[in-house]
């Protein structure tokens, strides 16, 4: 049953951000991104980790721009993978993930390895979730296929560097069972890369993100859920992705998807297993901003696992006898 009143609050929500996220420029985002948001919250905003229990693995690959050139005819498309595993102590309201990121982009290769951990509160109808995590980030630059256009002396023509440093991140979020706000914050300390030489400078920027949601069932075994994520960087630009998927009997999936000013897309998804504890999803994005200089498509593979939790219930056996029961 859909609350009218919920469903106002959320459209509302959505059309102020879209509204921000438009009259804002464009910016070039330092973190991996990708089509498949609505699955992996928990890239987004440790709170995520352990919220639905069990114990939950996922897989992404994404070719971004796929063949895409320069005009010298290398490449250096995006190209990002992403592993999540997470679980919960039910005893203790804890949940606890682990996040790894591998994003290439031309020259720069990034890899960052986070560690998760998340507080679930319930309040009447409601979960309240806060989570916090720390990792490591890794960022390599090759110089030899750096293009310059008027190269500085100091600066190398060949080899390869690399650092690394520790990052934060910390995330909120509330869940109301038909719907949901998490609010987060990724790279809080803003660690800086100069690759040994005080002349360079590559700052991590800080990114937040604000990613809601919608459920709810029109009909039988249907069930519909858009979504939108506003992304910011140093709450200067804002960019935006929205969706809307559809999904029947808890095992095929369909919908589409926008990213402002960049690319519409269509996602799929198939549950493998009888029990549907193993899905299958692929998104394909269709470029309709800025194709001048970029491939005209992207592809995007996701293999998500639950491991749901198994409770042994030792049942009682009766004995008869003649005279005792028991």
């Amino acid at each position: 049953m859909i609350r009218s009143g919920h469903w106002k609050y959320f459209f509302k929500s959505l059309i102020v951000f879209v509204i921000m996220a438009g009259v804002q420029p464009a910016f070039a985002q330092q973190d991996a991104q990708f089509t498949q948001y609505m699955y992996n919250g928990m890239y987004y905003n440790p709170a995520f980790a352990g919220k639905d229990g069990g114990f939950r693995f996922s897989a992404l690959h994404r070719t971004q721009w796929a063949n895409y050139s320069t005009s010298n005819g290398q490449g250096g498309a995006p190209v990002s993978q992403l592993l999540t595993a997470q679980g919960r102590l039910d005893s203790k309201n804890i949940g606890y993930g682990l996040t790894i990121v591998n994003d290439q982009i031309g020259a720069s290769s990034n890899l960052e390895i986070n560690l998760q951990g998340s507080y679930h509160k319930k309040f009447n109808r409601s979960d309240v979730s806060f989570g916090v995590s720390v990792g490591m980030f890794s960022s390599s630059l090759d110089f030899g296929e750096l293009i310059v256009v008027n190269p500085e002396p100091n600066l190398p023509s060949a080899g390869k560097e690399n650092q690394m440093n520790i990052n934060f991140s910390a995330g909120l979020l509330f869940d109301r069972g038909d719907y949901y706000i998490g609010l987060s914050s990724r790279h809080i300390n803003e660690p800086n890369f100069d690759f040994g030489d005080g002349s360079y400078a590559n700052q991590l920027k800080n990114h937040s993100y604000v990613l809601l949601g919608y459920r709810f069932r029109p009909i039988g075994q249907l069930a519909i859920e858009p979504s939108f994520l506003l992304k910011s960087v140093s709450f200067n630009n804002f960019s935006y992705d929205v969706s809307v998927i559809a999904t029947h009997q808890n095992k095929i999936s369909g919908g589409i998807a926008y990213r402002g000013e960049e690319s519409v897309s269509f996602i799929l998804g198939y549950s493998i297993l009888k029990d549907n504890s193993l899905k299958l999803g692929y998104a394909f994005d269709l470029v309709v901003g800025g194709v001048e200089a970029k491939a005209p498509t992207s592809h995007e593979l996701l293999l998500r696992y639950t491991l749901s939790d198994v409770s042994r219930q030792i049942e009682r056996v009766i004995q008869r006898t003649p005279r005792f029961r028991f």
